[in-house]
């Protein structure tokens, strides 16, 4: 199965239709409650639900969720072909989507008809099973900006700046960046020294890039300088970026409640610092990608 420990849980939704077709004269059983099996669509909403929850025994590569909520509903067509609609929604907060669920509850729904409407319509038949709508996760990437995000990563480590350590959390960062389709305008590595720092910052804020990413100087070495720096230039500040970041890191290590990372705003540019380390910038910028990007609007006076 797939990784997905990297991912969000977020508020997922999925809406799903499936259509069983049948004559005129089984419409008008349905009607007048004169099916041999009995009512049908309470038993059919039933099966719907129970199929949603067996989705992962069926789709071996398919996630257990929670499914925090669920509905079926149907609709009787007379026109253009007689029939039966089957509508169903769900929503579910976790860390994958929930629009399989919805699918295979559909498409039980219309087999559970199918079953109870067999012995007095020999011309059955079930189509048109599709997703109408999904939310949560990547698919809502787009409402977080509309245009690539300008970028620049800053490396803060005396170490790779005197050529002794080969940089690795600034290259990831970048891939990562790309990865959502940002535009890293700018990489550079300096010595985790408070001036060279704060100029660099300075000197980005002015050509206005929008997202500057530092990597290193989080945590609490004697030379780890690159908190103080960023801290003390920052007009406003972004506690709740830098508290998803320790929330999403201490789910995998206790090691994230070290980190002494700060985000917040100069100007229209938001200042982010990430942990040195490969899997801790790694999993801050899982932590908050590409939700952060929604910021930029909110700094030129755009509201939430």
């Amino acid at each position: 199965m797939r990784d997905i420990t990297g991912k969000q849980i977020t508020l997922r939704t999925a809406k799903a239709v499936a259509v069983i077709y049948c004559t005129a004269e089984t419409l008008m059983l349905i009607k007048n409650n004169q099916l041999p099996k009995g009512n049908l669509f309470d038993v059919a909403r039933a099966a719907g639900f129970l199929g949603a929850k067996l989705t992962p025994q069926l789709l071996p590569h398919c996630h257990p969720v929670t499914i925090d909520s669920m509905d079926i509903s149907f609709e009787i067509n007379e026109s253009p072909r007689p029939g039966i609609t089957i509508n169903g929604e769900a929503k579910s907060i976790g860390r994958t989507g929930i629009e399989m669920e919805m699918l295979t509850a559909v498409s039980v729904a219309a087999l559970e008809i199918y079953d109870m409407l067999k012995p007095v319509d020999t011309t059955l038949e079930i189509g048109g099973i599709k997703l109408l709508q999904k939310t949560g996760g990547k698919t809502d990437r787009k409402k977080y900006f509309s245009t690539p995000p300008i970028c620049a990563i800053l490396v803060c480590s005396d170490s790779t700046a005197a050529g002794k350590r080969e940089d690795k959390s600034g290259i990831m960062i970048r891939q990562m960046l790309e990865q959502v389709n940002a535009n890293v305008k700018a990489y550079e590595i300096l010595p985790d020294d408070k001036e060279l720092i704060q100029q660099q910052l300075l000197k980005w804020v002015a050509e206005d890039v929008h997202f500057i990413f530092t990597t290193g100087g989080t945590g609490l070495g004697p030379r780890d300088n690159t908190v103080s720096a960023v801290a003390e230039i920052l007009e406003r500040d972004a506690d709740g970026i830098t508290e998803a970041m320790r929330n999403f890191g201490q789910m995998r290590t206790p090691m994230a409640m070290m980190s002494r990372a700060v985000a917040g705003s100069i100007s229209q540019t938001l200042i982010l610092t990430l942990p040195g380390s490969s899997s801790g910038a790694r999993e801050s910028l899982e932590a908050v990608l590409p939700g952060i990007f929604h910021a930029r609007k909110m700094m030129k006076g755009g509201g939430h």
